[in-house]
This record gives structure tokens, C-alpha cells and sequence, in this order.
């Protein structure tokens, strides 16, 4: 199989680091996003001559455009974006601050969005690619408790959806993978629960606390 130039944001950990270890014993060539370079250190080691980074905070659109920009001139083509970095936010929604809102939506929804918008004048200018969004369950059903992790699932996967029909006619194709329940640093290291209200004691919206007291054990 003809290797392929793969650009994947968040690589430190979970599926974006499972996915880049696989592509590089491959033979492919990885572009990774990172905002810890010290957890890349094996990968940089290892691939020294098919593996690069760059540090980016998808939060940051003026970081995205650079880094987009950037790469997209050091590589003859980018055959595959990879939109992985992303958390989990529990907690009503009322629980939750303007604070927490904004960094979710930031984080799961417009980030995405920022890199493929991006992406797209290389992808066209070099007449093919393939857009990977990592999306969830939870892009199609909806728990109590985690109101805007839903609410960027659903959003990214309605852009992603639209976009598809419009990028079809440049020889680009977009996927949606929709991952259940796996043992990587989403569950155990990066989710974010907000500060409990009172009034929500008992409420369904807490049900998830049993589920992160099991996985704490």
C-alpha cells in the first residue's frame, strides 16, 4: 500500500497516539499535534526521518492557520487530516461555568472546524484527501450530564456532514468515526466535571458519578 502523509492533532495520548504508532510501523508519515512535547519523546525518537511535530493549543485559530500553513508548504500533499484532540465535560448545565462552555466548545467543536477549514485550499489544490473526524456515540444520543460534550458532537458532526456534500466534487472525502466507551486518558485523565450545585443532588445528571467512581477503582 502507498504510504500516505497523515496531519493528526492531539497525539500525546488515546487514539490519536495508538492511531500515529500504527501509520508510522506502516511507513506512512505523521504530522502531530501536541501541546506536551515530552510525551511524544518515544515517537520522535523512534521515527526521526517520518514523524514531526507541532505544538498547538486547538483553541487558538491564529495557531491553526500557522500551523495548517506550515506544514501544508513543507509537504508535497496532506492525504489525511485526522481531527482527534478533544475532552469530556460532565455536569449539568446549569453546573456548568461560561468558562468551562466556551473551552469545550472551543476544544471539540470550532477546533475541528478551524482544521478543516484549513485544510481544505491544500486539499484542493492537490485534487484529493481524506477529512477523519473523531466524533462519539454521543453524537447521536444524548445523556443527562454532559448537555455540551452533546452539543459539540452533534455540531461537528452536522458541519462534517454538510461539508462532505461540498468537497465531494475536488476528489475529497470526509469520514465520521464514532467511538463507545474505551480505556484511553478521555475517561481517566482529561475529563472535566464541573463544581456540583446542591440542588442537583440525586438528579440523572449525576448518574455519571457512579460510572467515574468505578473506572477510579
Amino acid at each position: 500500500m502507498m504510504s500516505k502523509t497523515w496531519l493528526i492533532t492531539g497525539v500525546s495520548s488515546g487514539f490519536g497516539l495508538e492511531l500515529t504508532k500504527q501509520l508510522l510501523a506502516a511507513g506512512n508519515t505523521v504530522i502531530g499535534t501536541v501541546r506536551n512535547a515530552a510525551k511524544i519523546k518515544d515517537l520522535i525518537a523512534q521515527y526521526p526521518e517520518t514523524f514531526s511535530y507541532e505544538k498547538l493549543d486547538v483553541t487558538d485559530v491564529t495557531a491553526i492557520h500557522n500551523v495548517v500553513s506550515k506544514v501544508s508548504k513543507e509537504h508535497a500533499t496532506i492525504d489525511v487530516l485526522v481531527n482527534n484532540a478533544g475532552y469530556g465535560l460532565f455536569g449539568a448545565a446549569e453546573e456548568l461555568s461560561d468558562e468551562e462552555v466556551n473551552k469545550i466548545l472551543s476544544t471539540d467543536l470550532l477546533g475541528s472546524i478551524q482544521m478543516i477549514r484549513s485544510i481544505l485550499p491544500k486539499m484542493r489544490e492537490q485534487k484529493h484527501g481524506r477529512i477523519i473526524q473523531i466524533s462519539s456515540y454521543g453524537g447521536q444520543v444524548a445523556f443527562p450530564g454532559n448537555s455540551m460534550y452533546h452539543a459539540s458532537k452533534f455540531g461537528i458532526e452536522g458541519f462534517a456532514e454538510s461539508v462532505a456534500q461540498e468537497v465531494a466534487p475536488f476528489n475529497i472525502g470526509v469520514t465520521i468515526v464514532e467511538p463507545g466507551g474505551a480505556r484511553t486518558e478521555f475517561r481517566y485523565g482529561s475529563a472535566q466535571v464541573a463544581k456540583a450545585m446542591p440542588a442537583y443532588k440525586g438528579n440523572p445528571a449525576r448518574s455519571f458519578e457512579k460510572m467515574l467512581a468505578l473506572l477510579m477503582v
